[in-house]
């Protein structure tokens, strides 16, 4: 079963004022999900972000966002730039791959009776 796992690619902070607390100290943190397999590594374009108060260690969700701390997020989030989506296979899948090829060439040698001329 495929792990997934959340790679922070990006953090800001923001001095905006918290919603909750009215602290004025939030960190801004964009996530790309990443998905690791048995035979493959996968990069996915899924971009997640989340805002936290490191007063308060409250989650601020959009439906509280300020104006201000609006506007601070879609800055950042222009300049984030994720990996390209990708499927890299593990080291598994070549020792798989290797196994077949080697019982592959085994078998056609020994159909062949075990000779080979050139």
């Amino acid at each position: 079963m495929a792990k997934e796992k959340l790679m922070a690619i990006k953090e800001a902070d923001l001095k905006n004022n918290c919603p909750e607390c009215f602290n004025q100290d939030l960190k801004l943190t964009f996530y790309q999900k990443h998905s690791y397999g048995a035979f493959f590594h996968k990069t996915t374009n899924e971009v997640i972000n989340q805002i936290v108060c490191r007063k308060c260690s409250s989650i601020i969700y959009p439906v509280k966002w300020t104006d201000d701390i609006e506007r601070m997020f879609d800055y950042y989030q222009k300049t984030v730039t994720p990996e390209k989506k990708s499927t890299k296979p593990t080291f598994l899948c070549y020792m798989l791959i290797l196994l077949f090829m080697v019982s592959l060439g085994t078998g056609i040698y020994f159909y062949l009776g075990g000779t080979i001329e050139f």
